[in-house]
């Protein structure tokens, strides 16, 4: 079965708290120069072919529920 993912991040003006939580735990166990910024990752299976107008209505999916859109950009991926 054909799938996509939507991933959804944290805008680059909002305070990530969890991504700097394991920035810091990384640089406690010794790793330099990384810093990370958390998101999601949903995996939607689809039936049938992935066409332009099921990533469209994916999209808006996300959209409406997969994503705040107010703080978090999303984008749509056919994997």
């Amino acid at each position: 079965m054909p799938r996509v993912v939507v991933n959804v991040m944290p805008k680059p003006e909002i305070l990530d708290p969890q991504g700097k939580a394991v920035t810091g735990a990384l640089k406690r166990l010794g790793f330099q120069g990384l810093s990370v910024r958390q998101g999601k990752r949903f995996e939607v299976e689809v039936e049938g072919e992935v066409t332009d107008e099921v990533l469209a209505e994916i999209g808006r999916a996300a959209e409406m529920l997969l994503a705040n859109t107010v703080i978090e950009s999303f984008d749509v991926v056919a994997d």
